[in-house]
């Protein structure tokens, strides 16, 4: 019988000049803290805002491609360094910018499909700094 095992998964995005050139960071790792995956992507002109979003967008798209081939994910646990897109996608806080709208709905979709408990934590920039370092890698063209 396989076990089942959480899902640690830190996202970042970020944008130099907000909104300008734009990027997104994501670590995704198993409760052992082996690296699963690892991501960083130019996203183009967007604000902070929409690039912590699209980062979260990837990391469960990412999360159900993973769960087709690997069973025993017993839920995921965020944990971000923007306290807005915490408190918004864990309802606290309404949307109120269509294109972020856009963007949770899609997420919830993806929650939707994983069918598992999914935890958002923000958590200050410091503890953050792995995902960080895949959008600035993005950023700087080193991917």
């Amino acid at each position: 019988m396989e076990s089942t095992t959480s899902l640690i998964v830190n996202t970042d995005g970020g944008s130099r000049g907000n909104p300008g050139k734009a990027g997104i960071g994501v670590v995704i790792k198993n409760k052992s803290g082996k690296i699963l995956c690892e991501h960083g992507e130019k996203i183009g002109i967007a604000t902070n805002n929409i690039a912590e979003y699209r980062a979260v967008l990837w990391a469960t798209s990412w999360i159900i491609d993973y769960m087709k081939k690997s069973k025993g994910v017993s839920g995921i646990d965020f944990f971000l360094d923007s306290l807005l897109v915490v408190q918004q996608l864990n309802g606290i806080y309404k949307i109120k910018n269509n294109d972020l709208r856009t963007i949770s709905f899609s997420i919830k979709e993806n929650q939707a499909l994983l069918k598992i408990p999914i935890r958002y934590a923000h958590v200050p920039r410091e503890q953050n700094k792995e995902a960080d370092v895949m959008v600035n890698k993005a950023l700087d063209n080193l991917l």
